[in-house]
């Protein structure tokens, strides 16, 4: 599905469910009904990018993470319904699975360590990487049911009826063992993932994206910034219009015809947006409290305040070229 975060699956007996791939769950048994009236009705208009690739070879689902790609795609833990977080807080769904996966392994590796390892052996999450171990690739077969903690709800997979882990590439060959079996001495993980889940450290991927935000065709606005912006791709359009109305109540607008920089040119406007990202605002929803009222366009659509500039980009944009949007000011609701 579009939210990379659930698959649809049709079975030889015609019966057709929606797993969550994050815990390895079936969450709907929908019965045998129509697979594409159905994929049609779950559809979300959202824009994740691919992190995983998944297959039914081996008579259930198989998931496989690569590095650097299964790093790529991140989400607000508010859209996962995380309690408390706070509204810019960003998961990446890679390594919280990862870390949702081998929680059994990092508890027993840990209580191994700390009586002490035999014969002077170091930490496996201290070995340099073989050879051919960037090109090592991990497989979840998810055929299992929610019930483990110490991982957020969403990433918690089960001990009932775990998942299979299993290793390609790694420099002692392919095995496979159930995720509730890891007893922490495996020394065959992917340096990558025993990274990720020990030290938190993984690839950063390019997750940026660029545009223009200009007046609105006909509208009084002014123009309030000068060169190209950039935000993370996440980044929601009720962000970008406050960032107009920081910039329309606090700063003086820029004239048209005025030949000033922007101050310290690009940098300012990217670090004032950032900012916009990390801030968060308690009680009404930040799009509700903002005066004057802004709306962005794109195409000639209005945006919804919910969509992130990648579900923009993907679905009303169309175009390779840099994102341009527009904004205009309304009458307050």
């Amino acid at each position: 599905m579009n939210n990379r975060r659930h698959v649809l699956t049709k079975d030889t007996t015609g019966s057709v469910k929606l797993w969550e791939i994050t815990r390895g769950a079936v969450i709907e048994d929908f019965g045998k009904v129509s697979f594409e009236d159905k994929k049609k009705e779950l559809f979300e208009m959202v824009s994740i990018p691919a992190w995983f690739t998944m297959d039914a070879r081996l008579g259930c689902l198989s998931v496989h993470l690569d590095t650097p790609q299964c790093f790529s795609a991140e989400i607000y833990a508010v859209d996962l319904n995380v309690s408390g977080a706070q509204e810019d807080l960003k998961i990446n769904l890679a390594h919280d699975t990862l870390c949702g996966l081998l929680v059994h392994w990092s508890k027993r590796k840990q209580k191994s360590s700390s009586h002490g390892l035999p014969n002077g052996d170091s930490s496996i999450g201290k070995d340099v990487p073989s050879k051919d171990s960037h090109r090592s690739r991990t497989e979840v077969d998810d055929t299992t049911e929610n019930h483990t903690t110490h991982v957020l709800p969403s990433f918690e997979f089960s001990t009932v009826s775990p998942p299979s882990i299993i290793t390609e590439g790694s420099s002692g060959g392919p095995w496979r063992k159930r995720i509730t079996d890891l007893d922490g001495t495996e020394g065959d993980l992917p340096w990558w993932c025993v990274d990720c889940v020990t030290h938190n450290r993984y690839p950063k991927e390019n997750t940026k994206c660029g545009f223009y935000l200009h007046p609105a065709e006909g509208s009084p606005a002014p123009n309030i910034t000068q060169g190209k912006l950039s935000a993370p791709r996440i980044l929601r359009i009720h962000k970008v219009a406050n960032y107009v109305v920081e910039k329309l109540v606090l700063d003086k607008p820029l004239d048209g015809g005025s030949d000033s920089t922007f101050v310290m040119g690009l940098s300012s406007a990217q670090s004032q947006l950032s900012q916009l990202d990390s801030s968060s605002r308690l009680g009404l929803k930040p799009w509700q409290k903002t005066k004057p009222c802004i709306e962005v366009l794109c195409n000639n659509q209005v945006l919804s305040p919910d969509m992130s500039l990648a579900t923009v980009r993907t679905y009303i944009w169309k175009k390779p070229e840099d994102l341009i949007l527009h904004y205009r000011v309304v009458q307050s609701r």
